[in-house]
């Protein structure tokens, strides 16, 4: 059978006070390595195949998460080269007292699929269905145009 793979996940967590910083709020370190994880499955659900972090990209903490909220990823492969491939991630967090719901956090991860001596593999194409996924792609590679110029290095895809 040759069906798609799924291209997207959402993750949710409780935010817990073991997650909070100095000033009490969700530490930030804590949510990037949550949104590293979000990425990896959400890669991982597309491709089948094993992948390793190699860079996040504008990491933007547009307000504070609190202690007792609910953190929810909404995470979206955006574009897919030869070996690696960007996943987009918005994170919201709801106050499950009142209902209200915040944009926090947007992020881009870049992984890149390898094998057993973790050696860079292949990644099936992307189909793009429809326009929003083409805006995507397109925006997505912009921002790895982006990143070859700002780090003059060759790109594993």
């Amino acid at each position: 059978m040759n069906k798609e793979r799924e291209r997207t996940v959402v993750m949710s967590e409780i935010m817990v006070p073991q997650m909070a910083n100095f000033l009490g709020n969700v530490h930030g370190g804590w949510l990037l390595g949550f949104l590293d994880r979000v990425a990896y499955v959400c890669g991982a659900r597309y491709c089948g195949l094993t992948l390793v972090t190699l860079s996040v990209d504008q990491v933007f903490f547009k307000e504070p998460i609190y202690v007792g909220e609910l953190l929810t990823c909404y995470a979206c492969v955006n574009y897919v080269g030869k070996t690696s491939m960007e996943i987009g991630i918005r994170v919201t967090t709801e106050n499950l007292k009142t209902g209200h719901i915040r944009h926090t956090n947007t992020c881009y991860i870049t992984m890149v699929a390898i094998d057993k001596e973790q050696h860079p593999v292949p990644i099936p194409p992307l189909v793009l269905h429809n326009e929003d996924e083409k805006r995507r792609f397109n925006e997505a590679l912009e921002r790895r145009q982006m990143r070859l110029k700002l780090y003059k290095n060759k790109d594993p895809s």
